[in-house]
């Protein structure tokens, strides 16, 4: 363990340190700039605070007098993305992550945020038989197919409708979360599911997490194939919230929302600091 051998000295340090880090009152720091980054429609919209298009996120709803934050500053910063978004869907909001991470989703009109994610083993080629190796947005190459997930240079659109996220990729596949209601059979206190795999009988328990919120309607994207294609392998298959999905985006209608995420680069910033 190391120790300290002269404790005045780091004494000094410190107090000369946070006598720099102090800010200059005749120097002014600009506060982080806001901007509409996305509309839904007339009285719903995205304000992202922060520079260089990441920072933090709310959620705006005129009408029904709602301001969340979906994202904290720095906690972790969030992105904007830029393939196309449409979004008429109300109840159920699903905002992707700038990496494709997962999603941030609200299930009552955006008045609270939670997570969805990939479901592991959900991806539409699992064993690489159709997609070839790609390099992620961390330089990383991804191996072939998606055991998982797509990564962001896949995705050609997102549409989240009648309460449910479609993904859809440059390679034909679609990735979709589940109708929204839950199978009651896997609330608790439920029956749990019956069901044979492979000539095998199997039993599904009723899922219990401990608390008081056991509904998982929203919270999983996994692929069309895993849940409804002819060699769907996915247990989710058996529950009647992921039944019946076609494997293609529904058509929107009357949108009147926009159908890409906006944002100034520059916003906020000094001639010195803007980027070309």
């Amino acid at each position: 363990m190391w120790q300290i051998k002269n404790p005045l000295f780091l004494l000094a340090g410190l107090c000369f340190c946070s006598g720099c880090d102090q800010q200059n009152p005749h120097v002014s720091r600009p506060a982080p700039p806001k901007q509409v980054i996305y509309r839904f429609d007339d009285h719903r919209y995205l304000e992202l605070e922060g520079f260089y298009c990441e920072g933090a996120l709310w959620y705006v709803d005129t009408q029904r007098k709602i301001r969340s934050e979906v994202v904290a500053r720095d906690t972790p910063i969030f992105r904007v993305s830029f393939f196309k978004y449409v979004h008429p869907s109300e109840k159920y909001i699903a905002i992707p992550w700038g990496d494709l991470s997962g999603f941030l989703i609200s299930r009552d009109y955006g008045q609270s945020w939670g997570d969805a994610s990939f479901s592991p083993g959900g991806g539409a080629d699992r064993y690489g038989k159709r997609i070839p190796a790609r390099i992620n947005d961390y330089g990383i190459t991804v191996i072939a197919g998606e055991y998982d997930r797509p990564i962001r240079k896949d995705v050609v659109s997102m549409t989240v409708v009648n309460d449910q996220g479609f993904l859809l990729t440059r390679w034909g596949d679609l990735y979709i979360s589940s109708k929204p209601f839950d199978d009651p059979r896997m609330l608790p206190g439920g029956t749990g599911i019956d069901y044979v795999y492979n000539g095998v009988k199997h039993h599904m328990q009723p899922r219990y997490n401990g608390t008081t919120d056991n509904s998982y309607w929203g919270k999983n994207y996994t692929s069309w194939r895993s849940v409804s294609g002819p060699d769907a392998w996915l247990t989710f298959s058996e529950e009647t919230n992921w039944k019946n999905i076609p494997n293609k985006v529904p058509e929107v209608r009357d949108y009147t929302g926009w159908d890409h995420m906006h944002c100034d680069l520059n916003a906020g910033l000094a001639e010195p600091g803007k980027r070309k």
